[in-house]
């Protein structure tokens, strides 16, 4: 079992071609708060945690979908334990051959990942119309956000972009549905927003913008995940106090724009995460992304803020940890 988390010449990560990849040196504990343990392809899930561990991660939330990934929520709720608890004899299969998790000077109070991984549960806007139709999606999404292990609704929102195949309005319902329950339950969200790949005025936004405004941010805080857009775009929802995640997108040579959103994103507001097993992170774009690769993107984007002179790569480390901790209240 050590071998299918840790390679014997050490290195977690390496190219196509088999050359060892250097993982960055983290200075700060990493968060990925938006990552998918129930998607990968390749991958088992309990693997990706303890890897996650060795590679510096110490909180994860993962978001599930009760319209198409969680049929039994008993069922899931075991799932999902048995994968922290398998990860969890992972790493001590790893320590008994001298590898553990790296504890970095000034955070040895940090909580062992597999004392913080978490889930949200919320409609993808895929599921909307299934959301507002099937009343057993509804009862499980509430089942599910009264579970201890539940921090918030999410991911949902809405998507206009080539994969989508509902009209706006039923989208547009569904997700103030959602957020009228996070505001009942005093949950915090984390949003889904694509625009159409042609779009210029930022439609999808705009929308969610709009229903944010009307409905108001749930006090217990709001989530932009994914963001892959300008800093014009980005600019309403920050006034309005929401956090903004960025991921693997950011690391890509063509991706100029999100990183000019990355360096004028305020400190307080600013998350990292991964959305594995999507966008993989340069170097190893390509791969089945997995949480430990928050660390490549965490590097890239604290770089790039201090290369602008917005703050110290210390600073962003540290803005990414304690942003992670206060937003799903558990500093």
């Amino acid at each position: 079992m050590h071998e299918r988390v840790l390679p014997d010449d050490g290195y977690l990560f390496h190219t196509k071609k088999g050359k060892p990849v250097e993982l960055p040196k983290s200075l700060a504990p990493l968060a990925d708060t938006h990552g998918h343990l129930t998607s990968f392809r390749t991958m088992r899930p309990e693997v990706a945690l303890a890897r996650a561990a060795l590679a510096g991660v110490r909180l994860l939330a993962v978001p599930v979908d009760p319209s198409d990934e969680v049929p039994n929520v008993p069922e899931f709720l075991s799932w999902f334990g048995q994968v922290i608890d398998g990860a969890g004899q992972l790493l001590d299969a790893c320590a008994a051959r001298g590898t553990e998790p790296p504890v970095l000077l000034g955070w040895e109070d940090a909580p062992a990942l597999v004392d913080n991984v978490h889930f949200l549960a919320g409609i993808h806007p895929y599921g909307a119309k299934k959301y507002l139709e099937d009343a057993s999606v509804r009862e499980r999404l509430k089942r599910l956000l009264a579970n201890e292990r539940c921090v918030g609704v999410g991911e949902f929102g809405l998507d206009y972009g080539p994969w989508n195949e509902l009209p706006a309005d039923v989208q547009i319902e569904a997700f103030r549905s959602q957020l009228r329950l996070a505001h009942e339950l005093g949950m915090r969200v984390e949003l889904h927003v694509r625009d159409a790949n042609d779009d210029f005025q930022a439609h999808a936004h705009l929308d969610a913008l709009s229903v944010l405004e009307e409905e108001g941010v749930p006090e217990a805080g709001c989530d932009l995940h994914c963001y892959t857009n300008s800093p014009e775009v980005m600019a309403p929802f920050v006034e309005l106090g929401c956090y903004v995640a960025f991921g693997g997108a950011a690391t890509f040579a063509k991706s100029e724009e999100i990183r000019n959103a990355v360096a004028v994103c305020p400190e307080h507001l600013i998350l990292s995460e991964t959305d594995c097993p999507y966008m993989a992170p340069v170097p190893m774009r390509g791969s089945e992304c997995e949480p430990a690769m928050v660390a490549f993107s965490s590097a890239c984007i604290a770089r790039k803020r201090e290369e602008r002179g917005v703050a110290t790569q210390p600073e962003t480390y540290k803005a990414f940890w304690q942003n992670a901790l206060r937003f799903f209240g558990l500093a």
